[in-house]
Parts: structure tokens; sequence; C-alpha cells
């Protein structure tokens, strides 16, 4: 399925990680896939991308018309908004699937749209536009390539964010160090929202988080579940409208039991599905590294907006 779009749319050094070729652009020209400009999602994978939204309709028409046209589905669950969010995503993406979200924050709102999945792989994107679309095929293609679990970073090199404020970029640094340290991970950015998994992976962890905390819960037990975990730089801009709600100290302090709770409790057990049936694993991309030294993970912060 193509989307389609209404007419009326608009416009800390870490370590090595698997990234795509010097120019940016893979398997085909000006950043499109196979010649086909852009037409077919990397491996032909079937990708469904949930956005988490509330009250967020001047930001929508930024982030929806920059979704590539390869996607299988975007789904934006709609958390219980009380301007035109959904009327302006059906606007603006008519093929868009709506969830009104039952329970309350990212978290919560994150589980409730990954249950209504239909593709072979999961984007999360927040809905602020904060985060590039047009990264997406960067996920996707390490996905294709046999990781279960791609996560952006803005540490890496090639990356930046100019929403980090020097206390985010405080408690970012402080809890990463925490989580690996307790749990021998190795990330080098843990909060940022943008993600990508394989389904039957992430999807089947124990997760129980509500709120901003869920990406490093997230994070955490996917390490210790031993899925193979890549990072790829992303560049996050501040959000296009309104302010965060986000409230450091108290989403600091849920962040920081999350951590102790996911890190020390049980691990979850899941299958690592390995290359997807019917598709050949694409040869490795420069630099290839794990997240974890002593298994075949990916290589390898502050909450995001919500």
């Amino acid at each position: 399925m193509m989307l389609q779009r209404s007419e009326r749319g608009t416009d800390g050094i870490p370590a090595p990680l698997p990234v795509p070729n010097k120019n940016g652009h893979h398997n085909g020209t000006n950043g499109h896939h196979n010649g086909t400009n852009g037409h077919h999602a990397p491996a032909n994978l079937r990708v469904s991308v949930v956005i988490p939204a509330r009250n967020e309709a001047k930001s929508l028409p930024h982030v929806l018309g920059k979704v590539p046209r390869w996607v299988h589905e975007v789904i934006l669950v709609d958390g219980l908004s009380v301007d035109d969010t959904s009327r302006v995503a059906k606007l603006e993406l008519p093929a868009i699937r709506i969830v009104e979200q039952t329970g309350r924050g990212k978290g919560n709102a994150l589980r409730e749209g990954f249950v209504h999945c239909t593709g072979d792989v999961v984007v999360a994107l927040d809905a602020d536009g904060s985060m590039d679309p047009g990264e997406m095929d960067r996920f996707v293609e390490m996905l294709a390539e046999g990781h279960d679990y791609v996560k952006g970073s803005r540490m890496l090199p090639g990356a930046s964010s100019s929403d980090l404020t020097k206390l985010r970029t405080a408690g970012n640094w402080i809890f990463r160090t925490l989580t690996n340290v307790l749990t021998g991970s190795r990330y080098s950015d843990l909060c940022y929202g943008y993600f990508a998994f394989r389904r039957g992976t992430v999807d089947a962890l124990d997760l129980r988080s509500n709120g901003f905390e869920i990406e490093t819960e997230i994070n955490i037990r996917a390490h210790r579940a031993g899925l193979r975990i890549a990072e790829v730089p992303s560049c996050e801009t501040e959000r296009h409208h309104g302010s965060s709600q986000l409230h450091a100290l108290r989403d600091g302090l849920r962040i920081l039991f999350t951590i102790c709770r996911a890190s020390l409790g049980a691990r979850d057990k899941i299958e690592s599905s390995g290359a997807f049936a019917g598709g050949e694993a694409m040869a490795p991309v420069a630099v290839p590294v794990p997240v974890d030294s002593d298994n075949s993970h990916g290589q390898n912060g502050l909450p995001r907006d919500y």
C-alpha cells in the first residue's frame, strides 16, 4: 500500500555504530532506494509507523507531510486531545488510522499503538515535528540486515540536537551512564524516542511504563533480552508548536526508578528472529558494531516531548 496524501499537505563521542555510507544514500540516488524514487521500503518490508499525539494539530502537518510514501500504514494514537489533532491528521493523510487512547501518557499510547500494527516492522515517531521522517530508511535498513531493534541517537557522529538544554544533557549523561554500568550496555543516547523494531520483539517485552520513561524501559529490556540492537545517527530539532509536557523532576525520578526496576528485575525471553523470511540480509554497511561486545547485539538522556 502506498500512502496517499491530501492535496493541501505542507511542507560525547560514542562507540562505533552501523551507519549509512558516506553521502547518506542507500542503494540508489538522491536517498531513494533501488532506483524507485522512494516508492519502495528497504527490502520491501511493510512498515508501520506509530505516532503518539496529544494536542498536536499545529505540528502534525510538518510530520505527516514528510512520511515516506512506501510506509505501509500510519497509526496515530490520540491521547485525549482537546484540539483538532485527529481531524488535522485525517486531512493531511486520509489513509491514517486513528486510535483513541484509553489510558494516559506517552508510554501507554505507544503500547496501545503497537497492538494495532500489521506491518513487518514498527517505527515510533513523535508528533511534535522534532524528528525527521526522512531518516526512517536508516532504521528500516538496519532491521533488514538482521537487527531486532534500532534506535536513534543524538550523540553519534553526524547526529545533533537543538532541543537538548544543559539540564537535559546532564540528565541524559547520568541516566545513560547508570544504565550502561548496571546492564553492561553501551548506549550513546538513552531517552530519545525515535526507534524501530521487528514485530514480535520489542512489542513482546513486558513493558509497563506509561510515561516518558518508556524509551528507557525499552532500551534496558531489549538489551537484557538479548535482542540485536543498533544505533543510527539522528538529528533532532525543536518542536514546531506548543511546549513540552515533560516535567524535569517528576519524569526524571520516574526514569531513575525505571532504570533500577528494569535493570535488576527478571529478564524477558524473546526469540531473535534473524533475517526476514523471503529476503536476504543486506551486506553490512560501514562499521557495523554491536551494542554489546559479548554477543551479536547491535552497537551501541533526557525524555522526549510528547
